[in-house]
């Protein structure tokens, strides 16, 4: 498909305000980069390439996503860790009845508390993104598609 700049530069953008809000710890703050109909599911290369619906973390509403954050703040323990997004340039696939459909590689690094890094997670995410009746867009639906089916602590954290 060739890309609108403009609608590249957008996209991209949102790519990394989401990376940044998360990466900041303002969870509060990520859901609304959700329609509030949406779709947000972690899933392995492996069953996502098997067709399987479920995943990791599946949510299917932005009320859904608000929960996973109130679980976060104030029922699940884990250690305290924060993450680093690094995001690629997105490859816009479709663009459809408002619709932009748009692959994205990632890679997160994992800092714990006594400062030992890892690389967490790696893979792309497959996103279907409208705009709102402001023209901001946000995602319909962002399927996170990790490259490992392992996982060495708890996905506490979106990504």
């Amino acid at each position: 498909m060739d890309a609108d700049p403009a609608t590249l530069f957008r996209v991209a953008a949102l790519n990394s305000d989401y990376a940044a809000c998360i990466d900041a710890d303002r969870l509060e703050d990520w859901p609304n980069f959700f329609l509030e109909a949406c779709l947000y599911k972690i899933t392995t290369a492996d069953n996502h390439r098997r067709g399987y619906a479920a995943g990791v973390i599946y949510a299917d509403s932005r009320a859904m996503l608000r929960d996973r954050v109130a679980a976060l703040r104030e029922a699940n323990i884990y250690e305290r860790h924060a993450y680093r997004h690094i995001v690629g340039m997105p490859r816009l696939t479709a663009e459809t009845a408002g619709i932009i459909s748009a692959e994205t590689p990632f890679l997160v690094i994992r800092t714990m508390r006594d400062g030992r890094m890892d690389i967490f997670a790696a893979g792309r995410y497959l996103d279907r993104i409208a705009a709102d009746s402001d023209a901001k867009l946000h995602f319909a639906e962002r399927i996170v598609i990790c490259d490992s089916p392992r996982f060495d602590t708890l996905l506490a954290i979106p990504l």
